[in-house]
């Protein structure tokens, strides 16, 4: 009561005038709601988010520790066998996903391999290389890739890419189902993942200090020696920034891979015409067909579990990169990153808060 008191004391100092007091008074009021607005907005996104992490752990768990019933037996399905089945259906209570895990990596692997270098090189042409009329239609161009949904992009993938595979591997002597393969899917997820690169790299570069560019050049470097040594060096953050969220999309894709992967229901492959399978595209085969409250179904929720963390895993190893590398351009202290305070203050505590607890019982 003392404080508002004074605030109004003050405000009678400062506006003398009875209008201008109420309309400071108004002003106010109409910060304060228009704040609280902004905060319950924002604690709506981050509790959808947390709900939809929490229920898929909470599902994707629940696969291994439930009984079910399956033709006229009961049984659960082994965690460990999970990880270590290289067949997604391998008999009653067999399913395994560690396999999926591999293909995934490798997948996102070799698509990083195509996007990286031509997002890169793509967003040097458009900043520091085209003229502005084309650089402004070309990075238009970029932006309307980037908002083209996925099921275009597999539609593509299956009347252009798919054949073109196809002739590709003929060529060679070696037979492919249609073209369907490693390698299309690659294609495709390096077609996606390109636009998103792009766009961050073209903001990373165009936040460059033009100084250090004129400097370059006023020291004898040419174009191409400045657009490499000082403009990508010192973008390197934001275009790994960017790397991430391509990175992110490669991991996640599931309907244009599956319409060009081939959809192999069993085993890791490595061959580039060879068909294979994701975690994506698994979880979304046969997910209409499945009863819910069955393993079948539940399962695709443990999948989905072990994509989340794998991202996760990913995404925090990554930023943690990202941030060593600003560090050392800016010559700042680096921070710890989550996963080191996870291991060195959390995990311990944990472990030694289960020891207690065994050592008690034992006592007891």
């Amino acid at each position: 009561m003392d404080r508002e008191h004074d605030i109004i004391a003050a405000e009678q100092k400062i506006f003398p005038d009875q209008g201008i007091r109420v309309k400071a008074e108004r002003k106010r009021v109409v910060d304060a709601i228009v704040k609280n607005i902004f905060l319950a907005i924002a604690l709506v996104c981050a509790s959808v988010i947390v709900f939809v992490v929490v229920f898929i752990f909470v599902k994707g768990l629940s696969s291994f520790l439930t009984t079910y019933e399956e033709g006229g037996t009961t049984g659960t399905q082994s965690f460990w066998g999970f990880l270590a089945n290289t067949t997604w259906n391998g008999g009653a209570f067999n399913f395994g996903g560690g396999y999926l895990i591999v293909n995934t990596l490798y997948l996102t692997l070799l698509s990083l391999l195509l996007s990286i270098p031509l997002s890169i090189l793509t967003s040097l042409l458009i900043t520091r290389i085209a003229p502005k009329g084309i650089s402004s239609v070309l990075q238009a161009g970029v932006e309307l890739l980037a908002a083209v949904p996925s099921v275009i992009y597999g539609l593509f993938g299956i009347g252009f890419i798919n054949p073109m595979v196809r002739s590709l591997a003929e060529s060679m002597g070696i037979s492919t189902m249609g073209g369907n393969s490693i390698l299309s899917a690659v294609m495709v997820l390096a077609l996606m993942s390109i636009p998103t690169m792009t766009l961050m790299s073209v903001t990373a570069i165009k936040a460059v200090n033009p100084n250090l560019i004129k400097a370059s050049l006023a020291l004898g470097a040419s174009p191409t020696q400045t657009n490499f040594k000082i403009v990508l060096k010192d973008a390197q953050s934001g275009i790994f920034a960017g790397i991430i969220l391509g990175i992110g999309r490669a991991l996640g894709e599931a309907t244009a891979v599956q319409m060009v992967i081939g959809n192999s229901p069993s085993g890791m492959h490595f061959g580039l015409f060879e068909t294979s399978s994701t975690l994506t595209t698994q979880m979304l085969m046969g997910i209409g067909e499945a009863t819910p409250g069955t393993l079948g179904y539940d399962i695709r929720f443990s999948a989905g579990l072990f994509l989340i963390v794998l991202i996760l895993v990913i995404d925090l190893t990554l930023n943690h990169i990202k941030n060593w590398m600003y560090a050392s351009k800016t010559g700042q202290k680096m921070k710890p990153s989550l996963l080191k305070v996870l291991f060195t203050n959390y995990v311990p505590r944990l472990a030694r808060s289960l020891a207690s607890r065994k050592g008690e019982d034992a006592d007891e």
